[in-house]
């Protein structure tokens, strides 16, 4: 087995981010590239903003992308706990070696993190006060996207806070030493804390990770990177608008790196098989919601029967009409594959079909006025009413010869009776095939329907 280890280290006060989602797919990706091993570690020392709902959140998520952890919460392993709140005293443990090492002073009730340097005082113009600046090194690293950073920590920084609980920096090094952690792979947001990190690891006496920043998502519109307040920024939404997990996977891959050609619709295993930190770009990846919404729309329409009938029933599920929807699984199943090549998304779908499961569902009134206001709609429901009666429905291709036979009979086309059909039988003037929606309907409720249009 390969000896790459990476992590992916969330904290859980607040939902699911969609960079997080990208950040832990890169180290998911670049694990299963290697035959290393991924690394599920939770930073939940922020006692007053964790949750458990948003802890579960994350497993959730992970779960649903189908991003499995080798060790991390729920399955264990051999460096755990993976709860920063269960790991106490590791970081006093960790302390210890710091305060031993000379390299720790105590001011203003905090632990300091002091640097090895020549030290001198200057006064900040910007924090209006004198503070200590010590001559160091600037830290080199060789980032495996950025390639050669250098940062200098030029002033001493806290590492435990006045009320007893240690700093990011100190448990993110202390966990990245005593998990083995061999690449560090996250935001470029990030960069700035390397030097604090690289004075720490130092410190400690151990290799270096290699280092790997990632670009970030910026908004749709305007500058900046995509926060949670944003629209399409949670996994949780796409989750509930009944996106397939594997086009959001396909999509996430594609915000920052590429395969090296034009492709963009990619399995996952081909993923896997190409993926490599070099191959990662350095600029900043722009979301593009109409772009995700189409790599849905490709997956959906390549989905085979049966796999996108048990999606939509699972979507229904948790739908207001979903009782009356499922209640004739072989009818239901008719319907959703009349609506597959027609819908972008499974939030589409109670909208787009709803009046196959109703008799009480709307005309729109203006899609009315426009089909009811040219020609002799009502003589052409009547003619349709009489076909109907006795014509076979069994067949899209016979159903469309029937209705041909009639326009032809009367001197008329197709079209003269497919826009009243469709506002009788749906109410609307889009939808799936007038053939398949009398196939799929049946003969009852296809005259009851024209019927009732005729009358009204």
């Amino acid at each position: 087995m390969s000896q790459v280890r990476v992590r992916f280290a969330p904290s859980p006060t607040g939902f699911f981010h969609i960079g997080s989602a990208r950040t832990a797919l890169f180290n998911w990706l670049y694990a299963r590239h290697t035959g290393g091993t991924f690394i599920l570690r939770i930073e939940d020392t922020d006692k007053e903003r964790n949750s458990e709902e948003f802890l579960n959140v994350i497993y959730g998520s992970l779960n649903w992308l189908g991003m499995n952890w080798d060790e991390g919460p729920k399955i264990g392993g051999a460096f755990g706990p993976y709860r920063q709140s269960e790991r106490g005293h590791i970081y006093a443990e960790y302390l210890e070696k710091l305060k031993a090492a000379g390299r720790t002073y105590e001011k203003d009730g905090a632990i300091w993190f002091k640097l090895l340097g020549d030290r001198h005082e200057v006064f900040d113009e910007h924090r209006k006060k004198t503070v200590t600046k010590v001559k160091v090194a600037a830290s080199v690293i060789d980032d495996q996207i950025r390639g050669r950073v250098e940062r200098v920590e030029d002033e001493d920084f806290v590492i435990v806070r006045s009320d007893g609980n240690p700093v990011f920096h100190f448990v993110n090094v202390v966990d990245d030493i005593a998990m083995q952690i061999t690449h560090v792979i996250r935001g470029a947001d990030h960069l700035p804390n390397t030097s604090k990190h690289v004075e720490l690891f130092k410190a400690f006496g151990v290799p270096m990770p290699t280092f790997a920043h990632i670009p970030l998502i910026l908004k749709e519109n305007g500058p900046g990177k995509m926060s949670k307040r944003d629209q399409g920024a949670l996994i949780e939404e796409y989750q509930k608008r009944g996106f397939l997990p594997e086009a959001l996977m396909n999509f996430l891959c594609l915000l920052g790196w590429n395969p090296g050609d034009d492709r963009e619709k990619m399995p996952i295993v081909d993923v896997i098989r190409l993926f490599d930190l070099p191959g990662v770009n350095q600029s900043d990846a722009r979301f593009d919601a109409k772009k995700l919404a189409h790599m849905n729309m490709t997956y959906l329409l390549e989905l085979p029967a049966e796999g996108f009938v048990a999606r939509a029933k699972e979507f229904f599920q948790k739908q207001p009409t979903g009782a009356a929807a499922l209640a004739d699984e072989n009818y239901f199943r008719e319907v959703m594959l009349l609506a597959q090549p027609k819908i972008k998304g499974f939030e589409e779908l109670p909208a787009y079909t709803g009046y196959f499961f109703t008799e009480d569902f709307s005309i729109d009134a203006k899609v009315r006025e426009k089909v009811m206001g040219k020609g002799e709609p009502k003589v052409r429901l009547a003619e349709l009413i009489e076909l109907i009666k006795t014509a076979d429905l069994s067949s899209d291709a016979g159903i469309e010869e029937a209705l041909k036979t009639l326009a032809a009979s009367k001197g008329l086309g197709f079209g003269d009776y497919q826009s009243v059909a469709r506002l009788a039988v749906s109410g609307t003037n889009v939808g799936p095939s007038i053939t398949g929606m009398f196939r799929v309907l049946g003969r009852e409720r296809v005259l009851a329907r024209l019927g009732r249009l005729v009358a009204g």
